[in-house]
């Protein structure tokens, strides 16, 4: 397969209409679009990203109009966060539809949606004229791509088109909120904290961990974002060994001796640039990366999941 790269939404989208796969931009990661109501297109990005079949999809809309094809109810607790933040970096999980094919959800009877809060992002997705399913542009496991660079570095060959646009502004996946119960559960951390959210519905919970076979939420099962290199935390920057073929990224500054280093101006630039640093780290063969921790706040809450779920074993 010949992977087609452009700058025309309208011919990335025709894509999606004869059943093929797109990787497209949104604030957040790049993701790999399929139509939601085509199980073979959707069967296509489980087989180009090595994805596990057990792990269910977020279906991504350009309008609200479209939010009734995909879920047979809208509860109160996902009309207030509707209200408050789409579009942009949330996404609610709700009863699906019938039509909705078995594979997009993982069979679960619930799927995710979010609606993505760039013009051009939301342009695409009205020219594809049906919801798409988008996971991150990746390899399974490996770190999300936050450019069209990226996902032609995993994907070249394996998907149909790549729609090329700027890097992404936040870096880090969507935050993931299940409304189908009486009280809202986070199910992944993102740029919308749990604060945010409750500073609309009180009672949001974070979930505590999932024992179920089957996640209900991407990112919370299989081994995500994790480089070819070895990822450690560190509290204290001065923790950090420097060497050949050892690299740093965090706020405070260390001596020189790293083969790569970052230094952030806040947890805002670490997040958005800490998973095109790591592939870097992997483009230039570096064997350990020391990541410097951060305040388990804000954003700082979903940049420590990415940053643990990076340095698993």
């Amino acid at each position: 397969m010949k992977t087609v790269t452009t700058t025309l939404p309208e011919e990335a989208a025709a894509f999606i209409k004869c059943g093929g796969i797109v990787a497209f931009g949104t604030e957040t990661v790049y993701g790999l679009a399929a139509n939601v109501f085509d199980e073979v297109a959707i069967a296509k990005i489980f087989e180009a990203k090595q994805r596990p079949a057990d792990n269910p999809l977020i279906a991504h809309i350009y309008d609200l109009v479209q939010l009734n094809d995909l879920v047979t109810n809208v509860t109160e607790s996902a009309q207030k966060f509707i209200d408050n933040f789409f579009p942009g970096p949330l996404t609610i999980v709700l009863k699906k539809q019938d039509r909705i094919p078995m594979n997009a959800t993982a069979g679960l009877d619930t799927i995710g949606v979010r609606m993505p809060n760039l013009d051009s992002t939301r342009r695409f997705l009205r020219l594809c004229e049906v919801p798409v399913v988008a996971p991150s542009a990746n390899i399974s496991g490996r770190p999300s791509p936050t450019t069209w660079q990226a996902v032609l570095e995993d994907l070249d060959g394996r998907i149909d088109c790549i729609l090329k646009g700027d890097p992404t502004q936040i870096g880090l996946e969507s935050t993931v909120v299940d409304c189908t119960g009486k009280v809202p559960v986070v199910l992944r951390s993102g740029s919308v904290s749990i604060d945010d959210l409750r500073s609309v519905i009180p009672e949001t919970i974070a979930v505590s961990g999932d024992t179920s076979d089957v996640p209900s939420s991407p990112g919370m099962k299989h081994k995500h974002y994790s480089p070819v290199a070895r990822v450690i935390i560190v509290s204290d920057a001065a923790d950090a060994i420097s060497g050949h073929r050892n690299a740093y990224i965090g706020i405070d500054d260390v001596p020189d001796g790293f083969s790569i280093k970052m230094i952030c101006r806040d947890v805002a630039e670490y997040a958005r640039e800490i998973f095109e640093f790591l592939r870097e780290c992997d483009r230039k063969g570096i064997r350990t990366v020391y990541c410097q921790s951060v305040s388990d706040a804000g954003i700082g809450t979903a940049l420590m999941d990415r940053l643990r779920r990076a340095s698993e074993d």
